[in-house]
């Protein structure tokens, strides 16, 4: 199978069937409650986009140049911008659409939390303090020479710097989202993961043994690419809750309004 045969099954094929849908919610006026909806949806799917490309760009060129996943050259294009295909770039834009239309999905159909909005500071700021500590952890073992724990480590010391500026802004918030949240990280980041066992079976991409832990999902599928599937879902859907959500908006002129004084 190749790359682009892997993405247009498995990726190109759900976002067209999620576009049917959310066409056919748009033409039907069906509301998001709590969140915006329309044109503000399809903006913040593209800024995602954009944020993706641009961040995960010199972390999956590093695991390429390093050896820690390669790809059959027998099946892509040959196209390479750095050391990855662009293939592989195609993957970060298309994964991004697809998640951030599931959350759109879900958002028309999770129904609002029954209890009212609590906002606290002192929940923002552990939440991010606790992530920092993990992320010190897995930072020292990234540039430790402990070899299977690379590929583990550099995903998170790459991913969790994203999340904090999410957590310091609006844990809070994605608590108070949290079915909707859970539901938008749980289903794509479980999908793409069984997927994933298809492309590693007909060796469109591999994995290298001796930089990852060993464990293995079905004999076959690396924990770091599981974590790596959720890790990048939890960028998207935390990203799309807290741009999108009216208690988001409302913290941000707030915010505005203090001159962007001290913690929003």
């Amino acid at each position: 199978m190749t790359y682009f045969g892997f993405l247009l099954r498995f990726l190109v094929l759900p976002i067209i069937v999620f576009l049917a849908i959310t066409w056919w919610d748009n033409k039907n006026n069906k509301p998001t409650p709590g969140f915006q909806n329309g044109r503000a949806v399809w903006i913040g799917i593209l800024i995602h986009v954009i944020l993706a490309v641009v961040y995960t760009t010199p972390w999956d060129n590093y695991l390429v140049a390093t050896g820690v996943w390669y790809y059959n050259p027998d099946l892509v294009t040959g196209i390479v911008f750095g050391y990855v295909p662009i293939e592989e770039y195609t993957f970060f834009v298309l994964e991004t659409i697809l998640s951030g239309l599931w959350w759109w999905f879900l958002a028309r159909r999770v129904s609002e939390p029954s209890k009212s909005f609590q906002p606290s500071k002192s929940a923002r700021i552990i939440s991010f303090l606790i992530l920092f500590a993990a992320w010190i952890v897995f930072s020292a073992l990234f540039f430790s020479d402990n070899q299977p724990i690379t590929y583990l480590s550099i995903t998170l010391f790459w991913a969790f710097p994203a999340i904090f500026p999410q957590l310091l802004y609006g844990a809070d918030i994605l608590w108070h989202h949290r079915k909707l949240v859970l539901l938008g990280i749980l289903v794509p980041g479980t999908y793409l993961s069984l997927m994933d066992i298809l492309a590693l079976t007909d060796t469109t991409w591999s994995i290298a043994k001796d930089q990852t832990t060993g464990i293995l999902f079905f004999g076959i599928l690396p924990l770091e690419e599981v974590i790596f599937f959720f890790i990048t879902n939890v960028l998207i859907i935390f990203g799309m809750t807290l741009l999108l959500s009216d208690i988001g908006q409302a913290r941000y002129k707030s915010w505005k309004a203090n001159n962007y004084k001290g913690l929003p």
